[in-house]
């Protein structure tokens, strides 16, 4: 409770800060982590023993519950009508931008002289995009619903999806010491998981909007509200079962909330839901951050790292989108949204090391690489839009105006 407390007073302090700086909040979120968590000010304080903001399974669970909630409001932005829409170009962008970093990685850290299997564990640790970010960034500067933003969020959901594939193979591997699996596994592995997320989103959008429009049976205050929140947590659950990321249940269900008639009741609950789980969420990847094992050697590899990581973004995700949105200036900021690593990077770079298949070194690396492009996301992000000239009034102020 007392690490909570100040991770979240913390978060808040340089939220404004940041703010009046007009630099991006959800960077002043992060930076509190790392300043106040277990590896810097957080450790100078013991209290039973321990670190006073110590990070336990207690605080890492609510860190997972925020992204949840984050995921969910990310997906009351999108109909299921439009997310379909938007199909080919979600998928080609995702798949892409799964390809790109992990070849590129594999490749380019072999040449480094490592081994095969750390060279894997590294390439999958540059796949997933930590979507999150992002999302707060394009929220807090009220461009959502853009196309290009409409395109990082539906990429992104891909990308997790598929990066979770490659994740599930290449731990088998690090499990097994298998690194040449038969092809038709991998394919098999990835179709069943792309059918599972296909299933769930189905699911969601067949039950969700026909609970929540039976209006006889929620009289009470807040009953709405309840059972939304129950659902998306329990399709979390159920995709975290089945092997997905827990945020793609919460993203189906807010798609599939999105298309009900109680959708501004539910916007309007998630806006103070979001006071609370976002800055938590952020403030907890901050507070992972552990600069201490950091020597000239780390250094170098996490210099590789983070200019693959950002060079097969830009290339992976933002020329496929060059593809369908047609202006170079909106492929770019896909490319941008797309760079932040977040769960998937820190799960590869645990399994790596608790196997021993990577080395500490190349652990704290990954660590750095992760942090790193978790700051340079929103800053690049929130300069790439104030070069925008302003967007023209919608149709409904225009007729207010006149």
């Amino acid at each position: 409770m007392i690490s909570l407390g100040i991770l979240l007073f913390a978060a808040k302090i340089f939220a404004e800060l940041f703010a009046r700086i007009k630099l991006p909040v959800v960077l002043g979120e992060l930076v509190a982590g790392i300043i106040v968590g277990p590896f810097a000010l957080g450790g100078l304080v013991m209290f039973q023993d321990k670190p006073i903001v110590n990070l336990d399974e207690t605080v890492r669970t609510i860190g997972e519950m925020s992204a949840v909630v984050i995921l969910f409001i990310a997906g009351l932005e999108i109909t299921p009508r439009e997310f379909l829409r938007g199909g080919a170009s979600a998928f080609t962008v995702g798949a892409i931008g799964v390809a790109v970093p992990f070849f590129l990685g594999y490749f380019v850290f072999l040449q480094f002289g490592l081994a095969a299997l750390e060279s894997m564990l590294i390439a999958t640790a540059l796949t997933a995009t930590s979507i999150a970010i992002s999302v707060q960034v394009l929220t807090e500067l009220g461009r959502i619903r853009a196309k290009e933003a409409r395109l990082i969020i539906g990429a992104a959901i891909v990308d997790d999806i598929l990066a979770i594939a490659v994740l599930s193979v290449v731990t088998t591997m690090v499990q097994t010491g298998n690194v040449t699996p038969a092809i038709t596994d991998i394919v098999f592995l990835i179709l069943k998981i792309l059918g599972i997320f296909a299933a769930l989103l189905v699911g969601a959008i067949f039950l969700i909007p026909r609970l929540l429009h039976v209006e006889r049976l929620w009289k009470s205050r807040g009953s709405i509200e309840g059972i939304a929140t129950a659902a998306f947590f329990a399709a979390a659950g159920i995709a975290a079962f089945v092997g997905l990321s827990p945020i793609v249940g919460a993203f189906a269900v807010g798609m599939a909330i999105a298309s009900t008639r109680v959708i501004h009741r539910i916007e309007e609950y998630v806006d103070k839901l979001q006071i609370i789980f976002a800055p938590l969420f952020f403030a907890i990847i901050g507070a992972q951050v552990d600069l201490r094992g950091v020597n000239a050697d780390v250094l170098l590899i996490a210099g590789a790292l983070i200019a693959v990581a950002i060079g097969s973004k830009m290339v992976g995700c933002g020329l496929p989108a060059l593809l369908f949105l047609k202006d170079r200036n909106k492929s770019m900021k896909v490319g941008i949204g797309m760079i932040s690593r977040g769960e998937v990077g820190l799960i590869v770079a645990g399994v790596g090391v608790s196997s021993g298949a990577l080395t500490g070194n190349i652990y704290t690396a990954i660590i750095i690489m992760v942090a790193a492009t978790t700051i340079i996301t929103p800053i690049w992000l929130k300069s790439a839009y104030r070069k925008d000239p302003p967007e023209p009034a919608a149709p409904e102020q225009q007729k207010t105006e006149e």
